[in-house]
């Protein structure tokens, strides 16, 4: 079909990562021809080099510290080490049925799918291998790259980069980990289950600094009782190659040694190059530019995923792509609150939240509107059973509905879709209250906040 010259696809994706693969099974769902451009593997960086694989390893790594744990539950069982090819066999293992998957599903649906590398050539239509693909409409999606600094070159070997991590053929007997955010920590975290000594070195005052600052906190304390330790509020100055690994020097003198440096900066956007700014697409440091409902400053445009300034989170891509269908299609679509949106650190323990930090909840209504509280997990009989720590703090307009959810402690990611429908639905400390959560269950810890936000508390003291 994209041989035809004739061929006028109503949606042409540039990009087949969550946002540009959602667009299209939506897209096709609601009738539209959809044209489908990949140059690597259909389920971008989430499914390949991302959420997956690195979910995967950091259970490997739980595996590892229940393992080498077992017996403070009366389990005797003994720790013989971790074989990095077998956990790279059960990881790929798990990549290669979802991706078989998602080929299925993208096939079932009729869409066109193009292998290749693709580039836009005009406000309607993306050339790849030698041919121009036509639509009444274009979604770029082409998704983000791991990004590095000035002067500091990752060459796959002793400086490393989180794709290079998640193929990495052993365990480092070292390693320094620069940057605390998401990818840092839960690397960081993988790494310390698969017996590596692990330095994180972050510039700004918390781990995870965009989450609550209490939620950083929890964390902070937890990774000083496993061992992880990590180095805050200076900034990186330079590495260099040792003898047999590399040394990290920061802006205030201090230097760090280890087998190995991940750069776990974040990610910039894939733009460069691929005739956007020719086009007339606006751009912001290489990011697209789009209104709420994902729309460019050209009419026949959109874009979605970690190409634009956004939550950069794979469910986040597939609301975006999926909102852009919809409309497209001609159904009536709701921007995306990103407020609303559930955020999971995969670490141990887990970090999870949706909505305001009681810091931007403050800022919002005034400090002098906004209330918190913080249920201890200790109190909760599920997690004593797991022996894990830690705490759900609830932030809420005086009087009003529930603005924020804060959880940390392992398995806090599984809570997160609750806490979701308490942000989105705006519900008040006492609609939650009055719902009976199962007991024992962790999912008991976050309706006993929301009893002690009401005034009623259970297991805690008023």
């Amino acid at each position: 079909m994209a041989n035809d010259a004739s061929t006028v696809f109503d949606l042409v994706i540039l990009g087949g990562g969550s946002g540009g693969y959602a667009a299209a099974l939506r897209g096709a769902q609601l009738g539209l021809d959809v044209a489908l451009i990949e140059k690597n593997k259909l389920g971008g960086t989430c499914l390949h080099n991302g959420c997956i694989p690195t979910k995967a390893l950091l259970h490997a790594g739980e595996v590892a510290d229940q393992s080498r744990e077992s017996e403070q539950f009366g389990v005797k069982t003994s720790f013989e080490g971790v074989d990095m090819a077998g956990v790279h066999k059960y990881k790929d293992e798990v990549i290669a049925g979802l991706y078989k998957g998602l080929q299925g599903l993208v096939a079932s649906r009729k869409i066109t799918y193009i292998e290749g590398e693709g580039r836009l050539s005009s406000p309607t239509s993306v050339d790849v291998n030698g041919q121009r693909v036509e639509g009444r409409h274009v979604l770029l999606a082409t998704g983000s790259v791991p990004k590095t600094l000035p002067g500091l070159e990752i060459d796959g070997n002793r400086i490393i980069s989180s794709d290079h991590a998640l193929t990495l053929d052993r365990v480092p007997k070292s390693a320094i980990v620069l940057g605390g955010g998401v990818i840092g920590v839960e690397f960081a975290s993988a790494w310390k289950s698969f017996g590596s000594e692990v330095t994180v070195i972050e510039g700004l005052k918390h781990l995870v600094p965009v989450e609550d600052e209490n939620s950083s906190k929890l964390l902070e304390r937890a990774f000083r009782k496993r061992g992880i330790k990590f180095n805050l509020g200076t900034f990186f100055q330079k590495a260099e190659y040792t003898q047999d690994g590399v040394k990290v020097t920061l802006a205030d003198g201090k230097e760090f040694e280890a087998e190995v440096l991940l750069v776990a900066i974040g990610r910039g956007p894939v733009s460069q190059g691929l005739g956007y700014e020719e086009n007339g697409v606006a751009m912001d440091r290489g990011f697209v530019l789009v209104d709420e409902y994902m729309r460019t400053n050209v009419p026949t445009i959109s874009a979605v995923g970690d190409l634009v300034p956004t939550l950069q989170l794979a469910h986040v891509g597939f609301a975006e792509g999926i909102l852009v269908a919809e409309r497209l299609a001609g159904l009536k679509t709701v921007p995306v609150d990103y407020d609303g949106v559930p955020r999971v650190t995969y670490c141990h323990p887990e970090v999870a939240s949706v909505g305001l930090t009681e810091a931007k909840a403050k800022e919002v209504y005034g400090a002098d509107k906004v209330v918190s509280i913080k249920f201890p997990l200790g109190g909760n009989g599920k997690s004593r059973i797991l022996k894990t720590a830690g705490e759900i703090k609830l932030v809420q307009v005086k009087d009003g509905a529930v603005v924020g959810v804060h959880m940390v402690g392992d398995r806090m990611g599984e809570q997160v879709g609750e806490a979701q429908l308490i942000y989105n639905w705006e519900a008040l400390p006492a609609e939650v209250a009055q719902l009976i959560h199962a007991h024992p269950t962790q999912n008991e810890a976050l309706g006993e906040a929301h009893l002690a936000l009401a005034g009623k508390p259970l297991h805690m003291h008023d």
